[in-house]
């Protein structure tokens, strides 16, 4: 009797589950030394007690408690900070006034000193380097800026070119740490709070290269990671050579995928595109009438199809599609109703006229690289921000049809990664780890230990194309050599992916678990990726494919 009444007393007291959840563990506390003064023992000797020491009982162990009284012993550590906060209070009153006053004569006059010393620096370098004779100087400015405006485009853009390399390739694997060394106390600045956050700003501003922000799809130059959009004495030569292939009766497709294999220039993308995917004929004189009969027929699709997308066949593709659409990116083009309403259009045909698939997840995502570039044959800004009704109904007529027809011709080379239980893909997964467990043992083994396994990754690189994992500007370059490659969406995209997986090798075997590791290879940090690091990757994809791809043995254990 006596046992139940207190076991009825002791569950009437507040459990720590119900207790007010602000202060739990987890939650954020007050870093002691953050927002206060640092624990001094000369200054606060009356806060330490040596009779406060706990004991040293390195006897027996305890015997083992009941239920109610390991509650009662602990349930203070469901309630931090109430301590802390008196000690806090009274370390602020027992604070010392001289040292307090002594510090901060010490921190203005150091502050002095250094304005100081850095108006004398300044003066002494406006004495040495300035000119005796005004008129002379202006001579020469005049001189070298004649001399150099025929080189200065080139050599901006290379030296644009090495900062987005070093930075893309060093950057990022120190992304987690402070940007910002102090070598030694005597070369931190001293100051006060907005002076100090002032030069350290200036500082690291000085200290890093400076990245512009990018557009997620480059502009009339194929804009490169250092944001130079001036078109390069290089890139003028490589467009006059494409213009002169295109400008043939019969359009050498050879030679074409030669050119576009390092990329192709925005100007001429989209006739590329179309004539290497083969929507359009090489014979130039029977162009215009193939587009006309291939939009025509696509038009006839939607006029026989589109209006069954609500009856009971077809409404769960239809509802599919309509909800997948609003996840793609960029979000600016995508939400806007007329894009939508034409990805909706595109997605719903091609479903119906592929019923041994029908509509897949993923698929949605690969509309947008051809609907980009066909855009771009009308318009001349960034297609992200511009307002697609606004343009004439039968360019956005045009544009929806050959998107349709060149994200068909990508489909058919890959649609076995689409049909009933995706086997291209289980295919290409299991082919992907076998070449990494040849090119890379330790990044394999790193990543079995940690019992990652590449279907859990690997499964959106191959059904989305890379596209989550890469800024759209670098998937549309991605598909320039695609489209140049033979089978590059369904063969040579697998050792694209081998060498994005050895990428980030340092990164990959700093995580020391599971979760880590997962979160790494879902979110790699490529938003300040352009053509440089695209490049680099294709160049070592190529460098994988001419070892193994003639002799698959190689890779096979």
């Amino acid at each position: 009797m006596n046992s139940r009444k207190k076991m009825s007393s002791e569950g009437n007291k507040k459990q720590f589950w119900k207790r007010n959840t602000a202060k739990v563990p987890g939650s954020i506390q007050h870093v002691y030394g953050a927002q206060h003064p640092p624990f001094d023992p000369l200054l606060h000797a009356n806060l330490i007690k040596a009779g406060n020491k706990p004991p040293l009982t390195p006897g027996k162990p305890k015997k083992a408690t009941t239920f109610q009284e390991f509650e009662s012993i602990t349930s203070d550590a469901w309630d931090v900070g109430d301590d802390d906060d008196e000690l806090l209070a009274m370390a602020a009153q027992n604070l010392n006034i001289e040292v307090v006053m002594e510090t901060a004569n010490k921190v203005i006059e150091n502050h002095s000193k250094l304005q100081e010393r850095q108006l004398q620096q300044q003066l002494l370098l406006d004495e040495v380097f300035e000119p005796e004779d005004k008129d002379l100087e202006e001579e020469v400015v005049q001189e070298d800026a004649e001399e150099v405006e025929g080189d200065e485009e080139e050599e901006e853009h290379e030296e644009a070119a090495e900062t987005a390399t070093e930075l893309s390739f060093s950057s990022e694997a120190g992304s987690h740490s402070d940007s910002r060394l102090v070598k030694s106390f005597s070369e931190a600045p001293i100051g006060s709070p907005k002076e100090l956050a002032g030069e350290q700003a200036l500082h690291r501003q000085q200290s890093l290269p400076h990245r512009p922000v990018i557009p997620l799809v480059a502009r009339m130059a194929d804009q490169n990671t250092s944001g130079t959009p001036a078109m390069t004495e290089r890139e003028a030569s490589r467009l006059d050579k494409f213009k002169q292939v295109l400008a043939g009766p019969n359009t050498d497709l050879e030679e074409l995928r030669k050119l576009s294999w390092s990329g192709i220039p925005r100007q001429v993308r989209p006739i590329t595109w179309k004539l290497l995917s083969g929507y359009l004929p090489a014979n130039a004189e029977r162009r215009e009438s193939t587009l006309q009969r291939k939009r025509q027929e696509y038009f006839g699709f939607i006029e026989q199809y589109y209006d069954s997308r609500n009856d009971e066949p077809h409404q769960d593709t239809y509802r599919q599609i309509h909800i997948d659409i609003p996840r793609m990116s960029p979000e600016s083009l995508v939400l806007q109703p007329k894009v939508t309403e034409i990805f909706e259009r595109i997605l719903f045909i091609w479903a119906i006229r592929h019923p041994a698939s029908g509509y897949v997840q993923g698929i949605n995502d690969l509309v947008t690289p051809f609907f980009v570039v066909y855009v771009f044959e009308y318009i001349e800004e960034e297609v992200e921000n511009f307002d697609v009704s606004s343009l004439q109904e039968e360019a956005l007529r045009n544009i929806e049809a050959d998107s349709f027809w060149c994200m068909s011709k990508l489909l058919d080379g890959i649609q076995d990664n689409y049909t009933f239980a995706q086997p291209g893909i289980q295919r290409k997964v299991k082919a992907l780890e076998e070449l990494v467990s040849r090119i890379d043992d330790t990044v394999h083994r790193h990543l079995q230990q940690y019992e990652v396994e590449y279907l859990q990754f690997a499964f959106r690189w191959m059904n989305n194309l890379l596209m989550r994992e890469l800024p759209l500007r670098c998937t549309i370059r991605l598909w320039d050599t695609y489209q140049a490659e033979p089978e590059g969406f369904s063969h040579f995209h697998l050792y694209v992916c081998a060498a994005f997986l050895v990428r980030w090798r340092k990164e990959i075997l700093e995580e020391r678990d599971f979760q880590g590791l997962m979160i790494l290879l879902q979110n790699l940090p490529t938003m300040h990726w352009g053509n440089e690091e695209v490049s680099v990757l294709l160049a070592e994809a190529y460098r994988l494919k001419f070892a193994f791809a003639d002799a698959p043995n190689h890779y096979k254990r």
